[in-house]
């Protein structure tokens, strides 16, 4: 997820509700507002508030309750200000979508009429060096979302290099991973890697060597590229929070209520389309990564589009960073969530 913001100088959590203006449009806002559809009374999450966008849409949209939830302390802070505009309809939560169940338990909720999620790093993470996600900019080598846990210099600098190459595989899908990784763990023998431009100047010069002999080619991607976004996937256990994200919107989404999930990388929106595919019948394959079962379960979902939603050049053009977006959005049947029953099953 980067959602385009208004650049800001980036202060103390605690000052951030000062210092926003909430002018900027999130990626595929219009598509994403559309298939929620709001309307007035109703309930509507947006589990991924980043910079508030979707969230000032849905309450502009309607007369509805917007419940926000990010795991960011800056992110619920810099929301503040935007939610005195709207008194008793934006509630902000600090923790993760994937607790969204607990956290609408909490606000006196069991059930809700829609829910966005907007995937990845937002934009006021990714515009701000001191958070260390972005590798055009030099700052620290962090990438926490939720500003705790272990930092991405403290992993770079620890793991062994096979596990390093693993994870720049497996969540960057980079061809070149066993090669970075040597890289990098002979770049630490001879001082830690804790900036965001020393580590993408080892993984450009490890492309650098690879591409001399072919053609000289024009890439519009950086070569750190994937490796920054394995780094940042592994950090933030990003694809386990999905999977339980989309769960928790299964048990909490009413019956005839929205699910819109943007997502900006091949991982997430392949196990957004598996989810559901399967939980809406239209996967007659099934999944390599679920063992057979003759057990039939009632659809929970409707696709109310079979292919993903793309932006459109016009807004690629204004936004370069919506270039692979892709939105896929479902509507919620009566049936029980098949966690649900995988719960009961096992008591």
């Amino acid at each position: 997820m980067t959602r385009e913001a208004p650049r800001h100088n980036y202060k103390s959590a605690e000052n951030a509700v000062t210092d926003n203006d909430f002018s900027h449009t999130p990626v595929l806002l219009e598509a994403v507002i559309d298939s929620l559809s709001p309307e007035s009374g109703k309930v509507y999450v947006d589990g991924t508030l980043g910079a508030g966008g979707y969230t000032k849409a849905l309450l502009d949209s309607a007369n509805c309750i917007v419940v926000g939830i990010d795991r960011d302390p800056y992110a619920i802070s810099y929301n503040k200000l935007l939610s005195k505009g709207y008194p008793d309809r934006l509630h902000l939560i600090c923790g993760h979508f994937g607790n969204m169940n607990a956290h609408l338990s909490d606000c006196g909720l069991s059930e809700v009429d829609g829910v966005a999620l907007d995937l990845g790093v937002s934009s006021l993470q990714i515009d701000n060096p001191d958070r260390g996600f972005s590798f055009g900019q030099d700052g620290p080598l962090d990438m926490r979302m939720s500003q705790s846990g272990k930092t991405a210099s403290e992993l770079v600098n620890s793991l062994d290099q096979d596990d390093l190459a693993d994870i720049i595989y497996k969540f960057g899908e980079e061809r070149l991973s066993r090669r970075i990784a040597r890289a990098i763990v002979a770049a630490r023998e001879n001082e830690p890697i804790e900036t965001t431009t020393r580590l993408a100047e080892i993984i450009r010069s490890v492309k650098r060597n690879q591409n001399r002999s072919k053609k000289n080619k024009r890439n519009k991607i950086d070569p750190a590229t994937r490796t920054f976004q394995a780094l940042r996937i592994e950090i933030n256990d990003e694809l386990n929070e999905l999977q339980l994200g989309l769960n928790e919107a299964e048990k909490v989404i009413k019956p005839g209520g929205r699910l819109a999930v943007v997502s900006f990388h091949s991982l997430e929106d392949r196990n957004v389309k598996i989810f559901l595919r399967q939980r809406s019948g239209n996967d007659q394959r099934g999944s390599r990564h679920r063992p057979d079962s003759t057990e039939y379960r009632e659809p929970t979902w409707r696709l109310l589009k079979k292919r993903a939603i793309k932006p459109t050049e016009a807004e690629i053009s204004s936004n370069p960073r919506a270039r692979s977006a892709r939105l896929r959005i479902a509507e919620r049947t009566a049936a029980p969530s098949w966690s649900s029953l995988s719960q009961e099953g096992q008591q």
